[in-house]
């Protein structure tokens, strides 16, 4: 029976793969429990696949998964999940910004009582203060609107049971936000502080910036609705606001003067309304369009290919 099992989307990390493999079996190792490493490949145009491989060769513990083409991290990551045999699933990148030698910690702990143990960020080095800055605005965003408690600092590095696995796969969403997904099914959770470090080469091959909008929005569109009553509230303002500047307008014209004169007035109004018409037409769409997706039923990932996996045994 396998104990842990360790899944990770990988793409194009060629230059941190092998010292990733050396420092997670390492630490595996030591806790001497039957564990099975579980990689999820993007298609890499690097020799990253042929490296884990070879690994994979030499360690059958080691296992591939390579996707048909690219479906983003958090795809990979329920991808990994599916196929997880163990009694306790560990996610982690392999860019050693987040230390494989915590997962001995975060088994401890999920071994006193918890269902899952999430890695929070006391620090992050090697993040610009303005990354720093919009992560923490998103994730006060984030749970200011939503309906579940989404903790701050965290990533997907955490360690959860078969039990939260299995809930987390039966949910079935198109959209895998994996720590909104975690947050949702709720169950005991706890936490381990740990200082997060820079990546150990290279820079990250997920487009930073349109990968962190797009799971930024899966947070604040997948687990509530109420950005859409705040359009409602906004519309009901605004309503009353053109109410009563329309009124401001024929009392001035009653008493005969003029304090808001000219077009540049109209042009305000209408250029800020209709931002406001975008804004609210925007949001509207962001669930539309996740309504499209889950409608659709397409497969959330599609598998290439994959080495020491029996598919037969899925869960």
């Amino acid at each position: 029976m396998i104990e842990i099992s360790v899944v990770t989307p990988v793409l194009n990390e060629e230059e941190t793969i092998l010292k990733f493999i050396e420092k997670l079996n390492l630490t595996l190792l030591n806790l001497n429990k039957n564990y099975e490493i579980i990689f999820v490949l993007d298609p890499c145009s690097d020799k990253t696949e042929d490296l884990i491989l070879n690994e994979a060769k030499k360690n059958k513990n080691i296992k591939l998964i390579t996707l048909s083409r690219k479906f983003g991290q958090p795809a990979a990551t329920l991808a990994g999940l599916g196929f997880a045999k163990g009694e306790y699933v560990v996610v982690i990148d392999a860019d050693l910004q987040d230390p494989p030698e915590l997962i001995k910690d975060l088994y401890e702990k999920i071994k006193s009582g918890y269902d899952v143990i999430y890695a929070e960020r006391e620090k992050r080095h090697g993040e610009s203060i303005i990354k720093k800055i919009i992560s923490s605005i998103g994730y006060k965003v984030i749970n200011y609107f939503s309906e579940v408690n989404i903790p701050t600092n965290v990533g997907d590095f955490r360690i959860m049971n078969k039990k939260i696995v299995r809930e987390i796969l039966n949910l079935n969403e198109s959209h895998g936000f994996l720590r909104g997904l975690v947050s949702f099914v709720g169950f005991k959770q706890s936490s381990i502080k740990y200082i997060r470090d820079e990546r150990y080469a290279g820079k990250t091959k997920y487009n930073r910036f349109i990968g962190s909008l797009k799971i930024g929005l899966n947070g604040l569109f997948g687990f509530t609705s109420r950005p859409l009553q705040f359009v409602s509230l906004l519309g009901i303002f605004f309503s009353i606001f053109s109410f009563v500047f329309g009124g401001w307008y024929f009392l001035q014209k009653i008493l005969g003067f003029d304090l808001t004169p000219g077009l540049s007035t109209t042009v305000i109004t209408i250029t800020f309304f209709s931002g406001i018409q975008l804004i609210a037409l925007g949001i509207i769409g962001e669930y539309i369009g996740r309504i499209y997706d889950e409608v659709k039923k397409r497969p959330k990932y599609i598998i290439d290919k994959t080495f020491n996996i029996n598919e037969d045994n899925q869960e």
